[in-house]
């Protein structure tokens, strides 16, 4: 009851600002899940792409290793043909072997090449103008093997130089894959890639130069 001389109570006051304070609140909410998101996606972007370079890494350390393991053999199938080396192979094995916090079926491709001055395959100055063609190798992910595959290329083993006391050839290995995202707030995905390149380590004087065919699982 109100009595004269009393002020009324501001109701509708009191619903306005509750209104107010509701709205605030969804507004921030929504920022504060958003950040979430993003912050979750971030992750999971960075992880992939440790994964892919985690992954080179390991692949360049074996072939780097295998100047002299010659041609690719076919005990495995499907294999890398005997055009090759067997350590493009080798390497794609050790990549598989490490295994990865990446799901293997994201992987688009993987090279081993021989690596110009630059570091990359051919003639290339960037691998945004790359091409797996010229002593390259090009593997992909076949989950019913669970394993690399074979896809095309041709480096031929026997003219790798891995001379000690001169300069080596060297050899790269790159990988692209396909992120995807959880939330769509930065797209469906993404690629990833990465690339290593190492020297190889020498062989003896007298079996190490290019063109020069070598005894016992060297070159053939």
């Amino acid at each position: 009851m109100h009595l004269p001389g009393t002020p009324a109570r501001p109701r509708c006051r009191a619903r306005d600002d509750r209104g107010a304070a509701a709205l605030e609140f969804a507004l921030v909410s929504l920022l504060l899940i958003t950040l979430v998101f993003g912050i979750i996606e971030f992750a999971l972007l960075l992880r992939d792409h440790v994964a892919v370079t985690s992954a080179v890494r390991a692949g360049a350390r074996i072939a780097s290793a295998e100047a002299g393991a010659g041609k690719a053999d076919c005990i495995a199938t499907p294999c890398t043909p005997g055009a090759a080396p067997k350590l493009a192979q080798d390497a794609a094995d050790a990549i598989q072997r490490a295994g990865s916090a990446m799901p293997k079926d994201s992987i688009d491709e993987l090279w081993v090449y021989k690596a110009n001055a630059s570091g990359f395959p051919g003639a290339a100055t960037s691998m945004d103008t790359a091409t797996c063609s010229t002593n390259c190798v090009r593997f992909r992910w076949r989950d019913a093997s669970d394993r690399f595959v074979y896809v095309d290329g041709s480096w031929d083993s026997r003219s790798i130089a891995a001379c000690a006391g001169a300069d080596t050839d060297a050899v790269g290995i790159y990988m692209k894959a396909t992120h995807k995202f959880i939330t769509g707030l930065f797209g469906a995905s993404m690629g990833v890639f990465d690339r290593a390149v190492m020297r190889f380590e020498p062989l003896p004087t007298d079996s190490c130069q290019a063109n020069k065919p070598i005894g016992g699982g060297g070159h053939q």
